[in-house]
């Protein structure tokens, strides 16, 4: 059983914006295609009962960051938004240096509504690139094109935001070498402080799961993966987790904190949460999904207790996505469990060169990145029961 020694992580919100244009055809978010108009303020008002129900959740704690995304949050009013982070910061306690992302769509990203968001509190804003083709912005589904990609990285800049990032894939369907350097190349000239790099994933109950596009093959996704890299770190920017680069000291803090197993409140359509409770519990929790069910006042669709055995996996499910070492002592403090419950699963893992290991902390190796799903499967419950 878990001792009662386990020390409550920092604590995040995330907010769920369901609405987009139109969906892509590689997406598998809790996302729904807009049939008129946004119900601006009548879905604020359920999200902040959502937050009402979820406070006793909370404990007293105080918000460090929030992260609202979706959908496509950009597509919320100005005066939507105010109310929303005002009604928040009414309801529970949020830091006065917290870091408050809005995700953003080119097409969607207007001077005027978005000095109207930064008024709110919004100030970070992640902007969904993907390409700087024409073509393949085409073919992923997008509304925008290059140059609205362009102008809001610019609006950006010159809000004079905490910070901004942008979301670029590689891997695109019938991408060469060349056309994904280009891409990064082009997103580096913008000189964002975060770049989200990741590859395009064909994932079922989507148009592409249906009827998937050529991508590049292994190799192919090889040689972009390293070039790309290589740009990247020439170019003055740190990997610190799978998919994504920053400049020194401009980490998402919203998404390491997810990384180093901390706690979240989820509010909107289909939002995850993790709580974790003094008395050694941690509890998820999961959202209504559709917008219809979740507006008649049906928030909480899912609850459960994380069971003893599947924390072990949790933790370093998340940890081990970051690249910075892991303290070993957040293990027995965000788990409960002592480090003698994985020792055997930790021996294999240094055995097969996965990790390193000292008297304070973990290190994944460049082995066991490659290896991350197998040093994962190491501590799945049913390995050690």
């Amino acid at each position: 059983m878990p001792s009662n020694a386990v020390q409550l992580p920092p604590l995040s919100l995330y907010i769920h914006i369901p609405w987009c244009v139109q969906k892509c055809p590689y997406c598998d978010f809790n996302s729904h295609a807009l049939k008129g108009e946004v119900p601006h303020q009548e879905y604020v008002d359920h999200l902040l009962a959502d937050l009402d129900a979820d406070l006793p959740l909370a404990g007293g704690r105080s918000i460090s960051t929030i992260f609202i995304g979706g959908g496509t949050p950009s597509l919320l009013s100005a005066e939507a938004m105010q109310r929303l982070l005002d009604g928040v910061r009414a309801r529970i306690p949020v830091a006065d240096d917290a870091e408050i992302t809005m995700e953003a769509n080119p097409g969607t990203v207007e001077a005027d509504r978005f000095s109207g968001y930064q008024r709110a509190g919004v100030n970070r804003i992640s902007i969904g690139v993907q390409s700087f083709s024409h073509q393949k912005l085409e073919r992923l589904g997008r509304i925008h094109g290059p140059e609205e990609a362009k102008r809001a990285a610019q609006l950006a800049t010159g809000l004079g935001l905490r910070s901004f990032n942008l979301d670029l894939m590689h891997g695109l369907p019938d991408q060469s070498l060349e056309e994904a350097l280009d891409d990064l190349r082009q997103a580096i000239a913008l000189n964002p402080p975060h770049l989200s790099w990741y590859q395009l994933t064909i994932e079922p109950n989507t148009l592409f799961g249906s009827r998937p596009p050529p991508l590049p093959d292994d190799d192919a996704l090889w040689d972009i993966f390293q070039q790309g890299h290589e740009l990247l770190t020439a170019a003055g920017y740190q990997q610190y987790e799978t998919s994504a680069y920053a400049k020194p000291g401009y980490q998402c803090r919203h998404n390491l904190n997810y990384w180093r197993f901390g706690d979240y409140l989820g509010i909107g359509c289909g939002a995850h949460g993790k709580l974790t409770f003094s008395d050694g519990r941690i509890v998820r929790t999961e959202k209504t999904k559709h917008p219809r069910g979740f507006m008649q006042g049906n928030y909480m669709a899912k609850q459960h207790e994380v069971a003893t055995a599947d924390r072990p996996f949790e933790f370093f499910m998340n940890r081990f996505r970051l690249l910075e070492a892991a303290p070993r002592d957040e293990f027995r403090i965000y788990t409960g469990l002592d480090e003698s419950a994985i020792r055997p699963q930790l021996d294999q893992a240094l055995a097969k060169g996965y990790l390193t290991e000292n008297a304070d902390r973990w290190q994944i190796t460049e082995h066991g990145k490659l290896f991350l799903n197998s040093l994962l499967e190491l501590f799945l419950a049913d390995e050690y029961d």
